[in-house]
Order: C-alpha cells, then structure tokens, then sequence
C-alpha cells in the first residue's frame, strides 16, 4: 500500500432530521471507510437527531481515496437497516495541507484555503471551507445522506501531517 502520507482525524458531529427506521424512532450509529480502513460510531438510542462527537481516525495513503459513509440503525434481532450513505471527496483537504506550508498563519489566527461548493458530484449540502487555524487544516463539511427520505451528516476532517505522526506512541496511529 505504500506509506502513509498523512492521518485524518474525522469527527463525527451530529445527524440531523435522520429517518425512522423502527416504529417511532431510529437507534443510529455511522460507519466510516476509507479505503480498506473502517471505525464506527457508537449507538445512540431512539433519537433522529443524534450527536455523536466522536472522533475516528485514519491513515492515508496515495492515491488519496473518498472518505465514505454509512449511517444504520442498530437492531437486536435482526439486520441492521440502512440510513443512508454519504462521501466526502479529500482532495481539497490534501491539497490544502500541501499548501499549509506556504500559508504563514499567525498563532489563534484563521486563515481560509479555499471553498468547495456543492454540486452533483459531491454530497454537500452548503459550501464548505477549507481552513487553516492554529496549524492544522480543517474542513467542516454538512452531508447530505441518499439512497433514504432525509438526512444529513455534520463532520470535522482535520489533517495531520505524516512528518508529526513520528512524534507520537505507535498504537495512536
């Protein structure tokens, strides 16, 4: 697979106006891939609107892949259903933490990279900036699930350089 290039550090925020999957309510967890990687969430118990707050983390690897994601409803007897999918395209974060190193950001300072707009190819719901703030990039990115009713996704990506990650005990990685 190569060496990695970097590690992205998603957060899973919060779900919104999530579809019912059981008779009222719905028991919603997210799983995340990219590429042959996958973590998921943990349940949260009848709720439409979900926070999670959860951060996930992976490693990536040139080419860089779309990070991918699946929200279900967690059942006890049987197959958990299906919520709705959603992908997020990383380039613009990786070109973005390319960039970093010419973008001189002052200590608390944001300084905003470059902004991706939501079209047919990407599942975006409003534009999503790409920012620099206090060293790192960050992306806040607002997800529109399909393949179901309604419901969208609110996520963090934040990307960390490969050159750090050898600064830190080897089972974070």
């Amino acid at each position: 697979m190569g060496e990695a290039i970097g590690r992205l550090k998603v957060t899973v925020v919060r779900g919104k106006l999530l579809v019912v999957r059981d008779f009222t309510s719905s028991d919603p967890y997210v799983v995340v891939k990219l590429g042959n990687q996958m973590a998921k969430t943990k349940v949260i118990n009848s709720c439409l609107n979900p926070v999670w707050n959860e951060e996930l983390n992976f490693l990536v690897y040139n080419p860089i892949g779309t990070l991918k994601l699946e929200v279900f409803d967690k059942d006890r007897f049987k197959a958990d259903d299906k919520m709705g999918n959603s992908h997020v395209d990383l380039q613009p974060l990786a070109m973005a933490a390319r960039m970093r190193k010419v973008v001189k950001g002052e200590p608390g300072m944001e300084t905003k990279m470059r902004k991706v707009v939501p079209n047919k190819e990407n599942c975006l719901v409003r534009d999503s900036c790409v920012r620099y703030v206090d060293g790192e990039v960050v992306q806040d990115v607002c997800l529109r699930l399909r393949d179901v009713e309604s419901g969208e996704l609110d996520l963090q990506l934040k990307w960390v350089d490969v050159t750090s990650l050898s600064n830190m005990p080897s089972e974070s990685v």
